[in-house]
């Protein structure tokens, strides 16, 4: 039987001065539990791994309602810290350490002497969860950056400090907890980072005893072997491609699922009136002159971005009427390559595409044409188009350049899809709110997530230049399709 001590060495303490209003009052080192399976062994980054080398890690973390009354603190953290050491014994490169070989090929080194992650225990006396989740108002980043550890951390550092850390806070207010999960972007993705969350909390919820339904796959024949690799001069690691500490404005906007429903039925009524051949044709012929790769509905996520795309164009009144803007999302190609990869590989396994109008086109054309646009785009990411782009970056690899340097561009991060209520439960409670730090946000920088009911609505966290923000929050036309988040 597993002895979670001999995971878990003694907490230190320290406390956070970066935001007095939460302290860290312990941090365990975390080690992971012996492992069911043979050991993972030094696990190659795919071509989907290392251009996010100069990306922030991933800051991700919920909100749950206080546990019950008799609960000690003492015991919600335990049980917490002993379950992270099981869910690491299932996947342990997260634990791991980036290791660059003498050939310049980084691995993710599995060793089972070293690994060991963070989890820290913080405490916020005053604070509840309305001073966190306000109504029609700013998130309130100078709180929500002290939820997560590691902050603005490049993943290129995996090679240094941890590949993941954890921290849990008690808000004194009102008693409700905050999970916050933080981990390298060149080591997962969005879809691999929510299936640990899910792991962590059924081991939790489960008392252990839980079975594991879908364990990571952590085979690396993505696109088979590659000997591509990225050069850094020196030994010194990229740094992010963005002004990390430019000003910014950050909301999280509720579309319900009716407005959603609206939004697709508008953009699905362009395309039944003019065809999906049209809507090749505008995106630039992006299907080769195949316009059999882009039949198909428009979906309700294409239709709600183009509607997001169009305004914020709108709101940065000073782009020319023929500057280029570009909407750039990630595309899942687990289930797009053929054959298809699992769909628990573990890792990055995703690719960046980029649909792009004027902005005089968009303020004439409408929701339909942008959405058929973002329809045409995605729909042409298929097994051959991934593996042109994973040839043609092996050609001349490179870091990912995240950000907006034109300002006329959006990135749409995360998924709507993306479990992070469902199966989210530590044993005393549903998740209240999803919450991310300050990693990689940068003006135009967008998140999805599901809303909170399971209702098909979305939340989508909106970071804009003050300005920007401004003029949205004024648009009476934007704003007929966003309402107020429901009251927890």
């Amino acid at each position: 039987m597993f002895n979670a001590a001999s995971a878990i060495a003694p907490p230190n303490k320290m406390s956070c001065t970066d935001v007095p209003a939460i302290s860290v009052v312990s941090n365990q080192t975390i080690r992971p539990a012996c492992p069911t399976s043979a050991p993972v062994g030094d696990l190659k980054l795919s071509v989907s791994d290392m251009p996010m080398l100069s990306c922030h890690y991933i800051q991700k973390g919920l909100f749950f309602p206080p546990p019950p009354p008799g609960v000690p603190t003492s015991s919600l953290v335990s049980s917490l810290a002993a379950s992270l050491s099981r869910a690491l014994g299932v996947f342990p490169a997260l634990a791991g350490r980036l290791v660059t070989l003498p050939d310049g090929t980084i691995v993710i080194r599995c060793d089972s002497n070293t690994a060991a992650v963070e989890f820290r225990h913080a405490l916020a006396p005053s604070l509840s969860l309305r001073d966190f989740l306000v109504p029609d108002a700013d998130v309130p980043t100078w709180l929500t950056k002290g939820l997560f550890p590691m902050d603005r951390t490049v993943s290129y550092d995996g090679h240094a400090r941890p590949l993941a850390s954890f921290q849990a806070t008690v808000l004194g207010g009102d008693g409700a907890v905050f999970i916050g999960v933080v981990a390298n972007h060149a080591v997962v993705d969005g879809t691999s980072f929510w299936h640990f969350f899910n792991t962590w909390a059924g081991m939790c919820r489960g008392g252990g005893a839980l079975p594991v339904r879908e364990p990571p796959d952590f085979r690396r024949s993505f696109f088979g072997e590659s000997a591509a690799v990225i050069r850094f001069p020196g030994g010194a690691g990229p740094a992010v491609t963005f002004d990390a500490d430019a000003p910014l404005r950050e909301r999280v906007l509720h579309f319900s699922a009716a407005a959603i429903r609206e939004l697709k039925a508008i953009a699905n009524g362009w395309s039944r009136r003019t065809g999906f051949q049209d809507a090749a044709e505008v995106e630039g012929k992006l299907a080769h002159d195949d316009s059999k790769k882009v039949h198909g509905e428009i979906s309700s996520f294409q239709s709600l971005c183009a509607h997001i795309w169009i305004a914020v164009t709108r709101a940065r009144r000073t782009l020319p009427a023929d500057a280029t803007t570009t909407f750039r999302m990630a595309v899942n190609c687990r289930h797009r390559l053929r054959p298809a990869i699992s769909p628990v590989y573990f890792g990055n396994a995703i690719q960046s595409v980029a649909t792009t109008a004027t902005v005089s086109e968009l303020a004439s054309h409408g929701l339909g044409w942008a959405a058929a646009r973002l329809h045409a785009t995605v729909a042409a990411r298929d097994d051959a188009a991934i593996r042109r782009a994973a040839a043609e970056w092996e050609a001349n690899p490179r870091c990912f350049p995240l950000g907006n340097p034109d300002g006329a561009a959006l990135t749409m991060g995360s998924s709507p899809r993306f479990p992070m209520y469902d199966g989210n439960d530590f044993g005393w409670g549903r998740a209240l709110a999803v919450r991310s730090g300050w990693a990689n946000k940068f003006d135009g920088k967008m998140s999805a997530f599901p809303g909170r009911d399971g209702d098909d609505s979305v939340d989508v966290e909106v970071c804009l230049a003050p300005d920007t923000m401004a003029c949205l929050l004024g648009d009476a036309e934007f704003l007929r399709y966003v309402s107020s988040s429901l009251a927890l």
